[in-house]
């Protein structure tokens, strides 16, 4: 990003046939050729002046161009929104306790435009420019999610082609409020070959708007004109305006000229559902669906690919205490995934890691609820409380082994990337991919048959071989997990040999048999059926031999006839 505060857009001092900031730009032209995101970067370069003016240092000039080939690294529209939640959730640190997420209408043309608004400590003028230049970041802490300074620009970027920032805070005594102007649209149109971001700053202390100069009054007027032409504000006193919602302090940021899909139409969809924002997925739609395909598209782990509000809910691990999320003017309510699992096991996962004394990753792992009529698994990895991997499949299509195991870990040993959409690809990272299918493998095996599946034959000789215990003791200890008749808290029972003085055979509130009793009860027809087959094969087994018995008897019987008979016509002949 530029550096300069004051916009320039005169070629040099010699003359040039670049028009004034203050020029009027007529309505058609304030669009882009191609709203379509993937395509808004295809054009050409045109004749760039490297010869700094006089009295500027040389400096590396960032191309309006790189704001889109930056920005496609969010391949999901949804991972750029949830770049701005995190931004909006580090500012917990500083008093925040909401976000909004709307849609407004632009004044300027009345076309959709995506709103946030939070209440966080806000950023003075230094650090909006810092917010609006690349690489730069504040948020040095363990407990914050941004770290790269990149993603407010790849975010909004992705989202649409200008975006427009208010922030007022309360700095070392002062209090500021900040318009910042990021758009794609304005550098194009007017043939920029480097990114310019005119800024405008106001010292509020005193109760009244008094312009902050860092040049001339000129280049603030030229600022401030520059925003009032190219944003959906077409005076002074409506950008003044914008900041009566903030507060005392916070941020709202505007996301204008939307892109549009290869269709023609809003990425974003706000009509479907009003207390959401989704994905288009015009064939999901209109494709007639079995009930199975209903029952699946249901489920959270598909729902959050094209529901916001889905995908919101379960992006931070842990649950706010003093913090909202607002969509489309209603709270998100938080959903954990481990809440909503039965039989759950935790596995702790110790890895190797040399810079860290103690990295910990404990998986909670079990069976969703919907198993086995849903094919649904996979692992939830969190970095740093932010979900990155979302049902992520650690064994290969059609591996029936493992349907219906989700498990939830934090992984804050593995370096996510930038677009906090996946990992970084380390040897770290490969280690965990092996750990989780071990996990999810060994979890089958000795759970499998709480859903109706039949017990893995090898962990249960592995049972007989390890161990003495008695086997309805065994049943308990593969069941320590096993969740309740009425309800999701896990039963554990305690060791073999100690004396609780509570009856451990717990029933459902009507009469019936316990989960437990029932597991017991199908282990031991399991062993029986074993027994039986056993018996069986060596029934078998006999009968064979018998029967080869048998036949073997039948040849040297037949071989004793023929010699007997042989004797006897010799006789005869004699």
């Amino acid at each position: 990003m530029s550096r300069f505060n004051v916009v320039n857009l005169d070629s040099d001092d010699e003359g040039g046939d670049q028009p004034e900031v203050q020029n009027t730009v007529a309505a058609d032209d304030r669009k882009l050729e191609n709203r379509s995101f993937w395509k808004a970067g295809s054009f050409d370069i045109g004749p760039t002046k490297w010869t700094p003016n006089q009295g500027e240092l040389e400096h590396a000039r960032v191309h309006p161009k790189f704001l889109h080939s930056n920005a496609t690294s969010h391949k999901w529209a949804f991972g750029a929104i949830a770049e701005l939640l995190d931004n909006a959730v580090d500012e917990i640190n500083n008093g925040a306790t909401f976000v909004k997420v709307d849609r407004i209408f632009s004044k300027r043309d009345n076309s959709p435009a995506l709103i946030f608004l939070d209440d966080g400590g806000g950023m003075d003028p230094d650090g909006i420019r810092k917010c609006m230049s690349l690489g730069y970041s504040t948020k040095k802490t363990n407990n914050t999610i941004g770290q790269y300074g990149n993603g407010f620009k790849t975010s909004t970027m992705r989202l649409g082609a200008d975006v427009i920032v208010f922030s007022r805070a309360y700095h070392k005594g002062k209090a500021t409020q900040s318009v910042g102007l990021l758009s794609y649209t304005f550098l194009r149109r007017t043939g920029q070959d480097d990114v310019i971001v005119p800024m405008i700053d106001f010292d509020i202390s005193k109760n009244w708007a008094e312009p902050i100069l860092y040049g001339t009054q000129e280049d603030w007027s030229i600022n401030l004109n520059t925003i009032l032409e190219w944003s959906p504000f077409s005076s002074k006193e409506d950008l003044i305006q914008q900041f009566e919602d903030i507060g005392s302090h916070g941020t709202k940021i505007i996301i204008y000229n939307l892109w549009l899909n290869d269709e023609g139409v809003y990425e974003l969809n706000f009509d479907e559902d009003e207390e959401d924002i989704k994905l288009r997925d015009e064939t999901a739609r209109t494709a007639k669906l079995n009930k199975k395909t209903v029952d699946k598209q249901s489920h959270i782990s598909y729902r959050l690919l094209h529901s916001l509000r889905a995908y919101a809910s379960m992006l931070y691990l842990r649950k706010f205490t003093n913090f909202k999320i607002f969509l489309r003017g209603k709270p998100i309510e938080q959903f954990s995934m481990i809440d909503d699992l039965k039989y759950r096991q935790v596995v702790t996962y110790r890895p190797q890691v040399s810079s860290l004394n103690e990295a910990v990753a404990e998986t909670t792992l079990g069976f969703i609820k919907e198993a086995p009529s849903l094919s649904v698994n996979g692992f939830n990895v969190y970095h740093k409380n932010r979900l990155i991997r979302p049902f992520w499949k650690v064994t290969s299509e059609g591996h029936s082994k493992g349907y219906g195991i989700v498990g939830v870990l934090e992984a804050n040993f593995i370096e996510p990337a930038h677009d906090k959409q996946d990992f970084e690809r380390s040897s770290l990272f490969s280690r965990l991919e092996m750990k989780l299918k071990q996990m999810q493998m060994e979890y089958w095996k000795q759970h499998c048959h709480l859903i109706g599946h039949q017990m893995d034959p090898g962990f249960m000789r592995k049972m007989q071989k390890t161990s003495d215990i008695p086997l309805q003791t065994q049943g308990e200890r593969l069941d320590q997990t096993v969740t309740g008749c009425n309800n999701d808290v896990p039963i554990r029972r305690a060791s073999s040999g100690f004396e609780t003085g509570l009856d451990q055979q717990e029933t459902c509130g009507d009469g019936s048999k316990s989960i437990d009793q029932l597991c017991d009860e199908n282990i031991q027809l399991y062993m029986r059926c074993e027994e039986h087959r056993q018996r069986e094969n060596a029934l078998k087994t006999m009968v064979a031999d018998l029967e080869n018995k048998i036949a073997e008897t039948k040849r040297k019987c037949v071989e004793a006839s023929s010699r007997i008979e042989l004797l006897r016509r010799q006789k005869l002949i004699r």
